[in-house]
């Protein structure tokens, strides 16, 4: 398995850390300007997309869910407003429907949360478009089936009803579905 290639910080090492865990948010700016990184922090959608259009940076690190909306919300700000930068979207609710929707966006990468600061600067500075080794562990079928209604329910703008109905399954069954962690 070949490392991906780093490439360097450039001379713009704006980095803008979007995340509404102010402690985890904290945290990762510390450890980013320990990287070499010049980090803003922002606690919601409406700071993040603020930021972004004021002084887009060439970095970010950007929470899927937020208090006050989507985190996706900011990436497309910062797409307009600096189509160049490299994006990493972070939640604690991986599913590959977001993370498809995330990279459609302009996302460079996706990551779960918890992820650590080694594994978020890896993703900034990732060059290479080779793809990842099969995974060790695959997913369950359980997984496979939470997924797929997950990737449905964002299609449908998360709209319960809709995916129901599309998914011909009750919305109360939907509902309780959703509101659950994902399966292992």
């Amino acid at each position: 398995m070949a490392e991906q290639p780093l490439m360097e910080i450039g001379e713009d090492n704006s980095l803008l850390l979007v995340d509404d865990d102010e402690p985890f948010l904290r945290r990762l700016t510390k450890a980013m300007e320990k990287r070499g990184f010049a980090p803003e922090m922002a606690g919601s959608v409406a700071a993040g997309k603020a930021i972004a259009t004021a002084r887009p940076p060439a970095y970010a690190v950007i929470d899927l869910r937020l208090e006050d909306g989507n985190g996706l919300d900011v990436v497309e700000v910062l797409r307009e407003k600096r189509p160049e930068a490299r994006v990493v979207v972070l939640t604690g609710y991986g599913a590959i429907a977001t993370a498809v929707a995330a990279v459609k966006i302009g996302a460079t990468d996706y990551l779960s949360k918890p992820a650590d600061a080694n594994d978020i600067t890896a993703a900034l500075l990732a060059t290479g478009d080779d793809l990842p080794p099969p995974p060790d562990n695959p997913m369950s079928a359980d997984r496979v089936r939470w997924e797929h209604i997950q990737r449905v329910y964002e299609l449908c703008d998360r709209n319960v009803s809709e995916t129901a109905r599309r998914l011909n399954m009750h919305r109360r069954t939907l509902q309780r579905i959703l509101a659950k962690r994902s399966p292992r």
